[in-house]
């Protein structure tokens, strides 16, 4: 009979868990599936080590095959907590590990590079109210309906080019997830993406901001550890 508690492989060797000193790393075992653990210290706070230590572990464990990663700060009381939640989540935690089988995350985000003068080429009436606003007619008022356009305009924009950034990696992904993007973003979406079409898809990402020019601003990270299809 197995232990529930052991420590990890050779192969590890070099890896650790958080804290300072960094605790060691060990599996606590399930019935049917195992949970990659360290000791936590009190406090625990996502600080450049933790975060790094926590981000290693989850590479190496998708070198070795299939994983459900949590994120950074995830805590449970004990060893029989962590056990009990993979006995009771077995078959939801197995359905969707073969469904992540193979595949890893990337995670784009894209802006728009001056965005208000490409509303203003492309829209008579913001020209013409920004014409009139710069030659001191119209007032506040004029003022108010010039940003009311612009707003409208930008979140518009914003749609489109989110729903057109999303058709055209849409083909070479596996499954997609979008978020609400922030500041200047008009788009914060992730691609679940097999490992063999890795290159595909990156060359798919390439071709499209190539299409969009100089005027757009595209940042992707991966391949990653799949949080978002969790």
């Amino acid at each position: 009979m197995r232990s529930r508690l052991r420590p990890l492989p050779c192969a590890w060797t070099g890896l650790t868990g958080v804290g300072d000193p960094p605790e060691k790393l060990r599996t606590v075992d399930g019935r049917s599936l195992v949970a990659v653990v360290s000791e936590a210290p009190e406090g625990l706070k996502a600080k450049r080590r933790d975060v790094l230590a926590h981000q290693s572990v989850l590479e190496r464990l998708m070198a070795d095959g299939s994983v459900l990663p949590l994120r950074f700060g995830a805590l449970a009381p004990d060893d029989d907590a962590v056990q009990q939640v993979l006995d009771e989540r077995a078959d939801a935690y197995l359905e969707r590990l073969s469904e992540l089988d193979g595949c890893v995350e990337f995670h784009l985000k894209a802006s728009v590079v001056e965005e208000a003068r490409n509303i203003l080429l492309g829209s008579e009436e913001a020209r013409r109210l920004n014409e009139d606003v710069r030659a001191g007619r119209g007032g506040q008022d004029l003022r108010m309906a010039l940003g009311g356009l612009f707003a409208g305009e930008v979140q518009r924009r914003h749609e489109v080019l989110a729903a057109e950034t999303v058709d055209a990696l849409r083909p070479v992904a596996r499954d997609v997830r979008t978020s609400e993007p922030t500041g200047d973003d008009f788009v914060s979406v992730s691609f679940l993406v097999e490992q063999a079409r890795q290159n595909e898809f990156l060359t798919a990402q390439k071709d499209l901001a190539d299409r969009c020019g100089e005027d757009f601003a595209f940042r992707l990270h991966g391949p990653l550890p799949p949080y978002s299809f969790v």
